[in-house]
């Protein structure tokens, strides 16, 4: 699942940098020091980042002048031979050229501080230490200090992507700012300094440009409700990934992206060497060769609830003599005309992973111009389904169809978003179409009476036990970590249902609108109207464990 069929471009080398993210409590939780890059014509122009830069070759001589820690410890924690203190060395100085804070204990062991003439003094030496002009080893035998490299986190490792002229190989720390010294900007390379709690940070969108490490950081950062549960987890026993940044083409040009930006997955399963040949947009019409034997289509019919668009899928026999659609999406002929002309052989099955309108209603008119069977079930509650879809066979879980002698798609029947859906498992690929069932980006709406919470988890449970490598959605981009998202997933509607019960046992007896502020306070206002239909579901499974009661339809504990 690679392109291929062109020659990859010289690869510059990385250079060694640290980067040291500097974090105090405050209300409301832990906030990091953040830094705007002076312009200078570059990627990270403007940018807010953390104090950090290049290891210079002088870095390890200060390595005696290094408290709490050796080269031997620092390495072994880098995962280096040698000289792995240099990057504690070098984001110490970096943070004190960019910053003004100066990670160094005095005489007595105790953190240096800023203030008075001591401070002062200190001061004067930071634009020379800039420069170039002197040392931070020479300022340490001056005033007797000790670097703090031991108050230094590590948390992990990016390098920038090969396909960038300008690559770095940076080793990110944390460290708690040090109480007695007030940060300030150097007006040279940083022209503006912000004390954020991440989620404020990242709240800003772009008119706060972070570069895709920044953005990460601030994101792992914001599970912490504290310095200490911060630290608590970097110091813990964990293995430390390597992480480069994937890089996607679009409207925008060529962008990085991180783990957390949707495209992700799809974009390091088909372009893995990083050379930007992949799209971070889904774009309604364009077809996406994402195997040998799938081709992605998206319905032009994008909103709140569809995202970018329904996705249907072409899967072909490997020599491309008979395929197959997984959901034609909405009656739309210029859909219907497009999955036509992409399919690179005939169309021999439609397949309907359930009959909600965006999903199932082209399956008539494209039949109507291959005469291609249609497979699906209906639901067994008609309201807010395709009334016009009519299989040519109900398919049951656990059926196979042949579309090739090297291509497999079976039927697991996964009801809980709707009665009657099905995903489909293409098991030479060990991909799931997943449809409804689990989408990127939100969890979807469980709408009873054709939609039931209870037997939504129970099916999320079944595929967890399923060895797969990829989910391929109704709407979105490609997922990996299946296990792991199910997981997730399972955990928040499970977190979901506790806040249904304690708002129940709050508020109640009460209707379930009244329900809805409390127990989708996340949730932005517009809407309520669809998580009331997902609290319903809730309510209802609570029912049935014998949790909760409706009488007359005010909802209390039973």
């Amino acid at each position: 699942m690679q392109n291929t069929g062109y020659d990859a471009p010289p690869v510059s080398p990385a250079r060694p940098s640290a980067t040291l993210v500097v974090v105090r409590d405050a209300p409301g939780g832990p906030e990091a020091l953040m830094l705007r890059r002076a312009e200078r014509g570059d990627r990270a122009s403007g940018a807010w980042v953390f104090p950090g830069g290049l290891l210079e070759d002088r870095d390890s001589e200060w390595h005696g002048l290094c408290a709490g820690i050796d080269d031997s410890a620092a390495s072994g924690q880098l995962g280096v031979q040698s000289r792995g203190l240099d990057y504690h060395v070098a984001a110490i100085r970096e943070c004190f050229e960019e910053a003004g804070l100066l990670l160094a204990y005095d005489a007595r062991g105790e953190m240096v501080s800023t203030a008075g003439e001591l401070g002062a003094a200190l001061q004067a030496w930071r634009m020379p230490v800039h420069r170039g002009e002197r040392t931070l080893g020479e300022l340490c035998r001056t005033f007797g200090l000790r670097l703090a490299a031991d108050r230094l986190a590590y948390h992990t490792r990016w390098v920038t992507p090969g396909v960038r002229p300008k690559r770095w190989d940076a080793r990110f720390f944390f460290v708690q700012a040090p109480p007695a010294q007030i940060s300030a900007h150097d007006g040279v390379e940083i022209v503006e300094h912000l004390w954020l709690r991440p989620g404020e940070a990242l709240a800003r969108g772009d008119a706060m440009k972070m570069l895709t490490p920044t953005r990460t950081t601030l994101e792992t950062m914001s599970r912490f409700g504290s310095v200490a549960e911060l630290f608590d987890h970097l110091h813990a026993p964990r293995r430390v990934a390597l992480k480069v940044p994937r890089v996607g083409t679009g409207r925008h040009g060529m962008q990085p992206l991180g783990p957390a930006d949707a495209p992700w997955a799809e974009i390091g399963m088909l372009d893995p060497m990083g050379h930007g040949t992949s799209s971070y947009e889904i774009v309604p019409g364009r077809a996406v060769r994402l195997s040998l034997r799938i081709i992605r289509v998206t319905a032009p019919n994008p909103s709140v609830m569809t995202g970018p668009g329904t996705n249907s899928y072409l899967v072909g026999a490997t020599d491309g003599s008979a395929w197959a659609v997984i959901d034609p999406g909405p009656d739309d002929e210029t859909h219907v005309d497009r999955l036509l002309a992409c399919a690179p052989g005939p169309i021999r099955w439609i397949l309907a992973t359930h009959t909600h309108i965006d999903h199932s209603p082209g399956a008539a008119r494209l039949k109507s111009k291959t005469g291609a069977q249609v497979l699906g079930q209906l639901a067994r509650h008609p309201a807010n389904q395709d009334q016009g879809f009519a299989p040519d066979r109900e398919l049951q879980g656990g059926e196979r169809l042949e579309i090739g002698s090297e291509t497999t798609l079976r039927a697991i029947h996964t009801p809980g978003h709707a009665s009657n859906h099905l995903c489909f498992l293409l098991e030479q690929e060990k991909t799931l179409f997943t449809g409804d069932h689990l989408m990127q980006g939100s969890t979807v709406v469980i709408n009873p009476p054709d939609g039931d919470m209870g037997a939504y988890l129970r099916s999320l449970r079944e595929l967890m036990e399923m060895d797969l490598h990829w989910l391929t959605p109704g709407h979105g981009f490609v997922m990996d970590s299946p296990r792991e998202r199910i997981a997730a997933l399972i955990e928040h509607r499970l977190k979901r249902e506790a806040k249904v019960e304690e708002a129940v046992r709050t508020l109640g007896p009460a209707e379930a609108a009244a329900l809805v502020p409390r127990a989708y306070d996340d949730t932005p206002a517009h809407l309520h109207g669809w998580a009331l239909r997902s609290l319903t579901a809730h309510l209802h499974k609570l029912r049935d464990d014998g949790r909760v009661r409706a009488v007359e339809g005010r909802w209390s504990i039973a």
